[in-house]
């Protein structure tokens, strides 16, 4: 499936109980459907990484892709998103003050211990059926 050009795309690792969250937690609060989701692992996820070079052993869980535009990473990524969340949440984007290396160092302690703190699944998510539209496969 081709990606629409106007939504931005979250890939996530579709094991990680902590990335799974992650996106349930962004689809309650993206009241205006601004996202569609792909796991890393699927076709489509994959093709998205090859088409810009993104190396999955350097960056392993959330990216944020505005197509025709640019694509985010790490902690860049996740304030991204912050950022089109509905109130209270688009506030965490201010979190931007930071240095992006700090930031960064806290997001990849924090991926890096996702498994062994959150779980791993033995397969992707399966979207509800209300949701399937927003995924990408």
């Amino acid at each position: 499936m081709t990606p629409p050009k106007t939504k931005k795309i979250i890939l996530f690792d579709g094991v990680c109980n902590l990335c799974n969250g992650a996106i349930q937690f962004v689809i309650k609060r993206d009241k205006k459907e601004e996202f569609l989701f792909a796991p890393l692992q699927s076709k489509t996820g994959q093709q998205l990484l090859a088409e810009r070079g993104i190396n999955t052993k350097k960056v392993d869980s959330i990216i944020l892709i505005e197509p025709n535009v640019v694509y985010y990473t790490k902690s860049d990524a996740a304030l991204e998103i912050a950022k089109n969340l509905n109130t209270p949440w688009k506030f965490i984007h201010l979190f931007k003050v930071f240095p992006k290396g700090f930031r960064d160092f806290v997001y990849d302690f924090i991926a890096k211990n996702r498994y062994n703190w959150y779980g791993k699944k033995e397969q992707c998510m399966v979207p509800t059926p209300e949701l399937k539209a927003r995924f990408l496969d």
